[in-house]
């Protein structure tokens, strides 16, 4: 039974964003790494939101995007998901393939997919060792899967899944020096929750 009330998040807004900023620093370094240039990405928004508040804060539900989706075991359990609308993922997907992307206007070909795949889980890797580092709670997270689709339809899966547990999630916005914006959405279960933030309290 979770003992911390989440409607009272303010107290830990400061350590979650602190949360954001290590892991925007760590994915900065692995995609650098990766791309052989400088990546740059800013964390300028990190909220706690209700599943209802997601889509508007994120662009609209309508919108097409690409979800990478994972699940989580260990001491954390619950999923994790990163967003980006199908321009920012064509872009972000064509800068790891040497500029080779397919058009805008295009479906996500297979090899952008795969691009996709290697690029969400570097990004969700590095938040999660940002939380692993300030807690020491381990987080095993699973093969991603990704979805091209509404943002609507893309969230209902950890709605469905992880709704009637928490009904509350970590969303952290990522800028990144291409121009490309994506999401990062932390949704653990109510009692690993109660282990994060007892965790950050310390």
């Amino acid at each position: 039974m979770a003992k911390i009330n989440l409607n009272n998040e303010t107290e830990y807004f400061d350590v979650l964003k602190e949360v954001g900023n290590i892991g925007a620093g760590n994915a900065s370094t692995a995609l650098a790494q990766m791309l052989g240039k400088r990546v740059d990405v800013n964390v300028p928004m990190v909220r706690l939101l209700d599943f209802t508040e997601v889509g508007g804060a994120i662009g609209g539900e309508e919108q097409i995007m690409a979800g990478i989706y994972l699940q989580l075991d260990g001491d954390i359990k619950g999923s994790m998901m990163f967003l980006l609308s199908k321009e920012s993922a064509k872009a972000l997907a064509g800068e790891l393939m040497g500029g080779f992307g397919s058009d805008e206007s295009e479906d996500l070909t297979e090899m952008e997919c795969s691009a996709l795949k290697e690029i969400g889980n570097i990004i969700t890797s590095s938040y999660l060792n940002s939380v692993s580092t300030m807690t020491g709670l381990k987080a095993l997270p699973s093969v991603p899967s990704l979805c091209v689709d509404m943002a609507g339809a893309i969230l209902s899966v950890p709605a469905i899944e992880f709704g009637m547990m928490c009904d509350k999630l970590l969303l952290i916005e990522n800028k990144f020096s291409s121009g490309a914006d994506g999401y990062l959405i932390l949704v653990p279960d109510l009692d690993s929750y109660d282990l994060i933030l007892s965790s950050l309290e310390t």
